[in-house]
């Protein structure tokens, strides 16, 4: 399979790359390196194009050849949205648009896209089926919802396949404290710096955390896929509290937290929890990578990232 990986120097979209590489597959990289790094890319197996999806030549110049494209470029976080909508939908709206347009171009056979589970915005149930009701309560999640639905118009007018992956807590390696503000990277680089954690509330809020090398799975799955298209919660299905992440991150490490309660935030989603029977059923994926598991790894990785012992 020739693919395309958008984003293919991030966090997520690097731990697409190198499963790809291992089921054999030729694979170009097109990635702006605003918060990707180039040492995430094998580039020695990988076809790797500096540029922008806001870019159409270049766009196009990479999608060349591709029978899937993953695209995992994006503007990513609340926060960040709030600050600057317009840079958020430019890249989270048109940039997929761009994308879709590039894979009919060039004849690709299918996209997956990264969506959040962002697009629900407050939660009145859990689990968190995919009909629950979707209230995006930022222009971040209003941008995701918006490539989600661009996506499956492009199924239903052109036939392109497409499949939306509604991406929960992503936790694994190449998560750098400084790319994205997650919980696990944050506490991580503190505990490794021998740092004060601060837990908003009671640290009882609890969070679905799904392990990269899983959501690298789950997206090669749906690539592969001749006739699933559609969008699908990808979360572990489990939930855990704050205050169990920090222990677990204790035993991950060898090391005692210091950490400190701090009121909480307003606005914050006190639960979450996905429902990922959908995707089960549709693509018989399974997450595989255990919480304890995967955070030794992660520790151990960023012990190296950081140059600690």
């Amino acid at each position: 399979m020739k693919a395309l990986v958008t984003g293919g120097a991030g966090f997520i979209g690097s731990n697409v790359v190198q499963l790809l590489l291992e089921r054999g597959a030729e694979v170009t990289v097109l990635d702006n390196l605003s918060t990707g790094y180039r040492s995430n890319v094998p580039t020695d197996y990988v076809r790797f194009i500096e540029g922008d999806i806001l870019d159409r030549q270049r766009l196009e110049q990479a999608a060349s050849g591709a029978e899937v494209i993953y695209h995992l470029a994006a503007s990513v976080g609340n926060l960040r949205s709030i600050r600057d909508p317009v840079a958020d939908s430019m890249v989270n709206v048109i940039g997929t648009i761009y994308v879709l347009e590039a894979a009919r171009a060039v004849g690709a056979r299918k996209v997956v896209y990264s969506s959040s589970a962002a697009i629900f915005g407050e939660l009145k149930h859990l689990p968190i089926r995919e009909d629950h009701p979707i209230e995006p309560d930022s222009p971040y999640g209003a941008s995701k919802l918006a490539g989600e639905k661009h996506c499956l118009a492009y199924y239903k007018i052109h036939g392109l396949q497409t499949v939306c992956l509604r991406y929960f807590n992503v936790y694994g390696i190449h998560q750098r404290y400084d790319a994205y503000g997650n919980v696990i990277p944050i506490f991580t680089t503190l505990l490794l710096k021998r740092e004060r954690l601060s837990i908003y509330g009671d640290g009882e809020q609890t969070r679905d955390f799904i392990n990269v090398r899983d959501v690298a799975r789950a997206n090669v799955l749906a690539g592969e896929s001749e006739t699933v298209n559609g969008a699908f919660n990808l979360g572990s299905g489990n939930s855990i509290t704050i205050n169990t992440l920090v222990r677990l991150l204790e035993e991950a490490s060898g090391l005692k937290a210091d950490y400190v309660y701090a009121p909480r935030r307003p606005g914050e989603v006190l639960h979450s929890l996905a429902d990922i029977r959908a995707i089960g059923d549709a693509l018989g994926f399974r997450p595989e990578v255990e919480m304890g598991e995967g955070l030794r790894d992660y520790v151990a990785w960023m012990r190296t990232e950081m140059n600690l012992p």
